[in-house]
């Protein structure tokens, strides 16, 4: 079969629809892949000022403990028991010795209910959480 040459030039194309739903696909992942990540960080919580406060430490499997203002402990979104809380610090440093953990306690809580979770941090091995605040302006 003899070709035109206007015939062979339009058979040569590359078909781009695939490679634009790839795309889509990826950024739609990405996306939500973030917008889990920092569900834990967005909490309803009203964080204490203070003067010289430190980044948010971002450690492998860093473990985010929130105090609400009832005096609620939360963490990865549900409310656990004191109990709870130490099992899940045990278990947390059992498997990463280095395990970190960040306390958000919200400003109009009282003091005693962060101090509870300081102390079961403590008890269950973790030498130093970190209390997260915001810097004042």
């Amino acid at each position: 079969m003899l070709l035109k040459p206007h015939e062979a030039e339009s058979q040569l194309s590359i078909e781009m629809t695939p490679m634009i739903d790839m795309v889509f696909l990826l950024l739609i992942f990405f996306l939500v892949a973030t917008s889990f990540h920092q569900e834990e960080r967005e909490m309803q919580i009203a964080l204490p000022v203070a003067q010289s406060a430190g980044p948010i430490s971002l450690a492998l499997r860093e473990l985010v403990i929130n105090v609400d203002g009832q005096g609620r402990i939360i963490v990865s979104g549900r409310e656990i028991s004191p109990e709870d809380l130490h099992g899940m610090v045990v278990d947390a440093l059992a498997g990463n010795p280095d395990q970190k953990v960040t306390i958000r306690g919200d400003r109009s809580v009282a003091y005693e209910a962060v101090v509870r979770v300081l102390d079961i941090c403590k008890t269950g091995g973790i030498q130093e959480p970190y209390l997260d605040t915001v810097l004042n302006d």
